[in-house]
């Protein structure tokens, strides 16, 4: 079952306008007091409100049709129609509004912005409003105004300060676990991530939010593993950290390869070139991994890459995650 929807189709109907009514006033010795046809009530509107607690478009995955009210018809006696009940629809913070055919409608990011998805109709003219002293007795009355109805497709994208990026089981999940107070699944099994977790990361009086985004492999700009799934979370992040396995016991499998197979991943999906990168030799509390780390960390710094050897373990000699925490936060 799905827990992380990140993409839906999602059908909105607003309501339609109550219909406006021909009605002439009548009383004892009065039978043509004159039009008292009252308006048509307003059609609900569907609007998309961000909502910090919301992370997902799960809802709407399980339930993707919503509509608003419509509003109700006038009546005699200049009584105008109740509006209809506009439908407020909580979204996740990034989330982009695109039409059925691709257009970006809007990109909803920030607390509390809005976007109108499907305007109500207008409440039609009863008589009464239609008089005038060229006709002072309209004997008809409008037709309330259709509410919009139609396909959206909504996309999230995360919105964090930072996203960690690697090969599956690099360590991103363990770092985010120990450098917030997020508990993202840890397991000693590829792709054990499967949707992005965020973590708020406090280091000072400065405090940022981290983006553990899945394991990307070769291939990963075409669609291979999870690919495009996820690889568009980190297009609002304003920097990215390598985090490179230094114990990898794979074939063929060394930090820099790693760097250099993430790094064309990256450049084929294109629009992260100006993102600061930093690098992160993780696991350094397995020896080996600490000898290999040492070794590579001259040869990244000669590349212009700010290096730390870190471990989610706090006991490390290297300092742990502590240093790269410090480090974004002196990068603010």
């Amino acid at each position: 079952m799905a827990t992380f929807i990140d993409r839906v189709v999602l059908h909105v109907a607003a309501g339609d306008g109550g219909h406006g009514c021909a009605s002439i006033h009548r009383e004892k010795f009065k039978p043509l007091g004159g039009p008292d046809g009252g308006n048509g009530g307003r059609g609900g509107s569907v609007t998309l409100v961000v909502d910090p607690n919301v992370t997902t478009l799960l809802d709407y995955h399980r339930a993707p049709h919503r509509k608003a009210t419509s509003g109700k018809p006038g009546a005699g006696d200049h009584r105008n129609g109740a509006d209809g009940t506009d439908m407020v629809l909580p979204v996740p913070d990034g989330t982009m509004v695109h039409s059925a055919d691709g257009e970006l409608l809007t990109d909803l990011v920030g607390a509390g912005t809005q976007y109108v998805v499907a305007q109500g109709g207008h409440g039609g003219l009863g008589n009464a409003a239609l008089a005038s002293t060229r006709r002072k007795a309209p004997g008809f009355a409008l037709l309330g105004e259709e509410g919009w109805a139609g396909d959206v497709v909504l996309e999230l994208k995360t919105v964090a300060d930072v996203g960690l990026v690697g090969f599956p089981s690099a360590g991103k999940s363990s770092l985010v676990a120990a450098i917030s107070a997020a508990r993202p699944k840890i397991a000693d099994y590829p792709f054990t991530t499967l949707t992005p977790n965020l973590g708020v990361v406090e280091a000072g009086e400065v405090r940022y939010t981290v983006a553990d985004v899945p394991g990307l492999i070769e291939g990963a700009s075409e669609g291979k593993g999870l690919g495009l799934e996820f690889l568009r979370h980190i297009e609002r992040c304003a920097a990215l950290v390598h985090v490179l396995d230094c114990g990898t016991l794979e074939p063929g499998r060394d930090p820099i390869s790693d760097l250099d197979v993430i790094e064309a991943e990256l450049s084929a999906y294109g629009g992260l070139d100006d993102r600061p990168r930093l690098v992160a030799l993780n696991k350094a509390d397995l020896p080996e991994a600490a000898e290999l780390a040492e070794m590579v960390a001259p040869i990244l710094r000669e590349r212009g890459m700010d290096v730390f050897i870190v471990s989610a373990r706090a006991d490390v000699r290297h300092g742990g995650a502590g240093r790269v925490r410090s480090r974004l936060r002196a990068r603010g």
